[in-house]
């Protein structure tokens, strides 16, 4: 009995010692056979690493998606510099072209000024020589909306007469004529060098007396949706990208170049309205949006709109924009009342803006260096809106 017990004993050692060897021999083979290979995180490239950090979370719905790998090449391969001159849409001055190269601004916003005394051909070889100095291309931007704002139509060596508004086209024959005269002013301004319109104005205004009304389609938020959605599918059938504005919806505020606007409007005024034809615009696939600095008291009382966060995330998240967000010219009275010194551009980009429209570029470009430098902006913020921009450019056939 006890030779049987001892020999149990032994038995279960046995077993026990030959399992051991064979799961140290399995490991041993397992071991050898993936030592070589390093961590998942180190077989990938830089560039795919910081891919995952700048990459927009929504991508996959973005306007812009076929452009964002290539756009994503480029991005890591420029310097902070570069992506910080890519934030600014600058006021245009021929004086100040060289100068202003050198800090890469991502395009040029023109003015009538800038048409003044020129031709077809004069503006079109300017506008080829800054793009040719240029080491990424330009954006180049007028305001020609029609009617109460032609930058470029209003002078004879442009268009015998300046364009009518569209109100007035669609008055005299509907989106039959409308469409005729958009494509006309497409491609006028497609001819001498331009690739945005900031337009159409998708504000709701029924008052003469409002000041946005000269400018507005002067219809109810239903129809003023459809003439927005019409729009923005001329543009986009000629090639040539357009821009909302003015978000949230300017209604009946004054002008904010001078002043503040403050807006008491309720948040259901907004969504039951302004933001109809927003909403049908980016439907139709409008590349961008411009917000404008009005206070909007039912979103946030403490900013104007371009550098509030809320109202930047309304547009982002609830209204599921994907292109891209620009701020009015923060160089304008409105902004310099609810602002320090060197923090406009700051804000601007903390809020959610892609791009700024600026009249004064190298403070601002000065000031986002800064920013970055005392860790008041993060680069991560700044790679993400470069990110869009340059996919944005892609999208628009300039590189």
């Amino acid at each position: 009995m006890h030779k049987k017990r001892k020999r149990k004993k032994t038995l279960k050692r046995l077993f026990l010692l030959i399992t051991i060897f064979l799961i140290a021999i399995g490991l041993y083979y397992y071991w050898n056979e993936n030592s070589n290979q390093p961590p998942k995180e180190l077989n990938k490239s830089k560039e795919e690493i910081n891919k995952n950090k700048i990459k927009d979370k929504e991508i996959n719905n973005s306007l812009f998606k076929e452009y964002y790998d290539e756009a994503e090449k480029l991005v890591n391969k420029m310097t902070l510099d570069e992506k910080i001159g890519q934030l600014f849409l600058v006021r245009y001055n021929i004086n100040e072209i060289e100068i202003q190269k050198d800090y890469f601004p991502g395009g040029y916003i023109l003015f009538g000024k800038d048409f003044e005394n020129q031709t077809k051909e004069s503006i079109k070889q300017e506008i080829d020589n800054n793009q040719k100095i240029s080491k990424y291309p330009l954006i180049i931007g007028v305001d020609e909306e029609g009617g109460y704002v032609t930058r470029v139509s209003r002078y004879p060596n442009f268009r015998k007469e300046k364009f009518a508004s569209p109100k007035y086209y669609y008055e005299q024959g509907g989106y039959e004529l409308l469409e005729k005269m958009e494509t006309e002013k497409i491609t006028l301004l497609k001819e001498i060098g331009v690739n945005l319109n900031l337009a159409p104005v998708a504000d709701i205004s029924t008052n003469e007396n409002d000041f946005i009304y000269n400018r507005a389609f002067g219809k109810s938020a239903q129809e003023t949706a459809e003439f927005v959605e019409k729009m923005v599918e001329y543009a986009n059938k000629n090639h040539i990208n357009s821009c909302l504005k003015h978000f949230p919806g300017y209604g009946n505020n004054k002008d904010t170049h001078t002043g503040i606007a403050i807006d008491n409007r309720t948040y259901e005024s907004f969504v039951e309205n302004d933001f109809l034809p927003f909403k049908s615009g980016i439907k139709a696939n409008v590349p961008s949006i411009l917000v404008s600095h009005n206070i909007i008291n039912s979103m946030d009382k403490t900013s104007p709109a371009s550098l509030s966060p809320i109202v930047i995330k309304e547009l982002r998240e609830n209204l599921e924009f994907t292109g891209i967000i620009m701020t009015d010219d923060l160089v304008m009275d409105a902004v310099k009342e609810y602002v320090e010194k060197d923090e406009a551009a700051t804000k601007a980009i903390n809020a959610g803006n892609d791009m700024i429209i600026t009249s004064d570029f190298i403070r601002m470009h000065q000031e986002l260096q800064q920013s970055v430098k005392e860790g008041k902006i993060k680069e991560e913020t700044i790679n993400k809106a470069v990110l869009r921009i340059i996919a944005w450019k892609y999208y628009s056939n300039i590189f």
